[in-house]
């Protein structure tokens, strides 16, 4: 492919890119899939705090929080080596090979995951006397089982991620998981199952995604399933993956390290607490985890044209900054109303968690995601894991430190730490390796917009007592001042132009275009 529309900075001329369509496209189908599934994760927390205890809720998070890391060891991960060597082979129309990694990857996964979740279920016991939580060891014997689930579960997401058909994981993992799971969960708490309810939604939402997940691929990925299976050298898949295994295992471990480090110094209530804050401000990556998906497979498979990747890392940074900027703000401005209306007011305790969050996964996310999807695209995996390890260090080391002196806001300082940094870090090595960066006006534009939005929903925050008032009328007024200013500082360009025109030829028509 060549570069496209017009470059604002240089005013030179180009053709127009058809991965910014794809972009728009696909990752307009992932934002709703990960809108529904968000509602339906919020609504899940939602139902739990209500029937169950912080400590019954904290005590499920630590033991889903084992689970997570341990799978990591257990898919090695390989099933990132799929939307990476899969697009290139059938780019190549080499589909043999597509279909090759694809066979290998979920033999080697089957295998090593149903070792590691042995392995699990052997040492339950001693993992719940580490937290001094003895009902623990029921969860993770119950929960054992979904570590090879899990393994199968993401090697169906990265196929699909592979073949650009996001819609049928869209259905697999925003629509059937959340909706099975909150079905189930919310009949087995009615029934006063209590933790055991949380642990049967679990698996049965997981298990029945797989089965509708695996059938969905088999029917749209028929013919790629069909050509003689041709093996590929596994040294290239391990020499990729590897790395990126290493990185996950650390990445998942950063991810719920703030949950272990207050498990081991606070009570689990502190546990269930802060994980309503942190999922609150987390609520940011929505944009990117849309985005990202169909993005890394467009760096991969025109990794070599570096004005090319260039402005699709500029376009999608500026379009996830542009929607991102004005949640962060809404959600930084009202975290206390945010949590007492969605939960219940106990957890308002984690304000300042949200806040801190926010501001960090805010710039961490424009600039390259927290899982390096850009260096991954760009097949720099060693510098991912390179990045994980100091993400992971820095938020270890700060959380040790400061949750015994301030609790959950030590966590949330510790991870918001990490974020910054490691968001900094790419930032220079990818400007380093590639000379590729986004600070141009438009992207400033961008972000200056922010000022007066925030400046116009202080007021519904000071002046209002109401908390539902609050929710209701901050997005509105922080919204509207955000698209005016936008409108006024003509910060909208052609390839602007081009993603909204995926959805609404009128619109982009209207769209005032520098």
């Amino acid at each position: 492919m060549t570069d496209t529309d017009t470059d604002t900075d240089t005013g030179t001329e180009a053709t127009r890119d058809e991965g910014v369509s794809t972009l728009a496209k696909q990752g307009s189908i992932t934002f709703v899939g990960n809108v529904v599934n968000g509602a339906f994760g919020f609504a899940i927390v939602m139902l739990m705090t209500r029937y169950v205890t912080p400590s019954v809720y904290g005590l499920f998070v630590l033991a889903t929080s084992v689970i997570l890391f341990m799978q990591v060891f257990a898919n090695l991960g390989l099933p990132l080596a799929i939307d990476y060597f899969v697009p290139q082979y059938l780019d190549e129309g080499e589909h043999g090979k597509a279909k090759g990694v694809i066979v290998q990857v979920t033999a080697t996964v089957l295998i090593t995951s149903a070792l590691v979740a042995f392995v699990l279920a052997a040492g339950s016991e001693y993992i719940g006397d580490v937290f001094q939580e003895p009902s623990m060891r029921i969860a993770l014997l119950f929960l054992s089982v979904t570590i090879p689930m899990l393994a199968i579960y993401n090697v169906l997401l990265t196929s699909y991620y592979s073949i650009k058909k996001l819609q049928y994981r869209v259905i697999m993992r925003d629509l059937v998981r959340p909706i099975v799971r909150f079905g189930v969960t919310a009949a087995l708490l009615l029934a006063g199952f209590g933790l055991l309810g949380l642990i049967a939604g679990y698996v049965v939402g997981l298990f029945v995604a797989i089965t509708v997940g695996a059938a969905l691929f088999t029917y749209k990925a028929w013919d790629l399933l069909t050509v003689d299976t041709e093996l590929v050298a596994s040294r290239p898949l391990l020499t990729y993956s590897l790395p990126l295994a290493m990185t996950s295992v650390v990445f998942v471990l950063m991810g719920h390290v703030d949950y272990f480090v207050l498990g081991f110094f606070l009570d689990s209530d502190d546990v269930g607490i802060y994980r309503v804050g942190y999922m609150l401000g987390s609520g940011l990556m929505i944009i990117f985890n849309s985005l990202s998906p169909v993005f890394k497979p467009l760096i991969a498979e025109t990794r070599e044209d570096t004005a090319l990747v260039e402005q699709r890392f500029r376009v999608a940074a500026r379009w996830i900054a542009g929607i991102t900027l004005p949640i962060a703000i809404i959600l930084s401005l009202g975290a206390s109303s945010y949590l007492a209306v969605l939960y219940t007011p106990q957890y308002a305790e984690a304000s300042l968690v949200v806040v801190l969050l926010c501001g960090a996964f805010l710039f961490n996310v424009t600039v390259g995601g927290p899982d390096g999807s850009l260096l991954q695209g760009m097949g720099y995996s060693r510098i991912v894991f390179a990045n994980t390890l100091v993400l992971f260090g820095a938020n270890f080391l700060v959380s040790m430190a400061l949750v015994p002196i301030f609790g959950i806001e030590g966590a949330a300082i510790g991870s918001a730490t990490a974020l910054f940094l490691v968001g900094g870090l790419t930032i220079a090595e990818i400007y380093y390796l590639d000379g590729i960066h986004l600070f141009t006006r438009d992207f400033a534009k961008i972000i200056s917009a922010g000022i007066p939005a925030t400046i116009a929903g202080v007021p519904i925050v000071v002046l209002l007592e109401s908390d539902l008032l609050i929710v209701a009328l901050l997005p509105v007024v922080v919204v509207s001042v955000y698209l005016a200013t936008l409108i006024v500082t003509d910060a909208f360009t052609d390839e602007d132009a081009q993603m909204i025109g995926e959805f609404s030829p009128t619109v982009e028509k209207w769209l005032p275009v520098s």
